[in-house]
């Protein structure tokens, strides 16, 4: 697999990375250890060599699985997380005192059985705690050689500009594909204007961008998309459209919708470097094909020309979790 470089930073990455979050949390029953890191040590076999976890999954379970997997080839790969919640826990409520940040730089390091966390997201802004000192307690660590570079999740333009002005921000990570395209707006010209890279999570739209989900899919009890307005049953069954006519564009390029949803995101910018994640190696070698998929301008408007004639239905979030980003 190439690699690129989030913005200007340095940091690079495969082009593809994976997402860890759902072999421990959010998507219903944990993946089994064992499986869970034959999986992430298959990704790395197949060239990724970016990983995302986040001490919220679980919580506290994802980062000691990715540590476990990752160990052997540990010099080989770059490996995020996350801080920004009390006690690890999403339901608490967001905090990142700067006391609260250096716990779970110091409790990361240990799970993930490392010297040293390679990216550092703030995982949701803290209204509480200034961004400037935020920035500056990650810089610290940074300079202390804990963390090697400082990254933001779903933050918003004024966030972002405080937080690079005291340490300069290598990536943003947020939600973006064909059926979230909201970071379009502000966001993408910020990042290419500081340089930041964006590591978009949810690349195939949760899973419904793969064709495999449509109205009469049943998530299971603990599966957060039973709480989201986009994956009510009238929601999907009317999204579904989207999904036909882009299924018509892969199968023309002889390719999976998945492959060419990834391949879209690719295509927008040098700096984007998207972490679909999956319990399942067929997916993971599915994922990683698009890597290899090639669009040209032409393809490029025809998913544009067919995206537009497509409204989407459905909120992307519930009210409460939506607080949560953009600030």
């Amino acid at each position: 697999m190439n690699t690129r470089q989030l913005g200007r930073s340095g940091l690079t990455v495969s082009t593809l990375g994976l997402g860890c979050m759902g072999l421990s949390y959010g998507y219903g029953p944990a993946t089994d250890t064992a499986d869970a890191v034959k999986l992430i040590r298959a990704g790395f076999e197949l060239g990724i060599t970016f990983f995302d976890t986040a001490e919220a999954y679980g919580p506290l379970v994802n980062e000691k699985v990715v540590g476990e997997a990752l160990q052997p080839v540990r010099d080989q790969v770059v490996i995020a997380t996350k801080f920004g919640f009390r006690d690890g826990d999403t339901s608490k409520g967001v905090d990142s005192r700067p006391e609260r940040i250096r716990q779970v730089a110091d409790d990361a390091l240990q799970r993930l059985r490392t010297d040293r966390i390679d990216l550092f997201y703030q995982h949701r802004v803290d209204p509480q705690v200034p961004m400037e000192d935020v920035a500056g307690t990650v810089k610290d660590l940074i300079r202390e050689g804990k963390v090697k570079h400082f990254g933001l999740s779903e933050a918003g333009v004024d966030s972002i500009r405080r937080a690079h002005a005291v340490q300069p921000v290598t990536a943003l990570q947020s939600e973006y594909s064909l059926w979230w395209r909201e970071p379009e707006r502000e966001i993408l010209p910020l990042l290419e204007e500081l340089g930041i890279g964006l590591v978009p999570f949810s690349p195939l739209g949760k899973g419904f961008l793969t064709g495999a989900i449509d109205e009469r899919t049943s998530f299971g009890s603990t599966d957060f998309r039973n709480t989201v307005p986009r994956f009510a049953p009238a929601a999907r069954q009317a999204n579904r459209a989207l999904v036909d006519v882009l299924a018509g564009i892969a199968a023309r390029k002889k390719v999976t919708p998945a492959q060419l949803a990834l391949a879209w995101l690719l295509a927008q910018a040098p700096w984007i470097v998207p972490i679909p994640g999956t319990t399942k190696l067929h997916r993971l070698e599915e994922n990683i094909g698009a890597a290899a998929v090639s669009l040209s301008a032409g393809d490029l408007d025809e998913i544009e020309t067919a995206v537009a004639n497509v409204p989407i239905q459905g909120a992307r979030y519930s009210a409460d979790r939506q607080k949560l980003v953009g600030r």
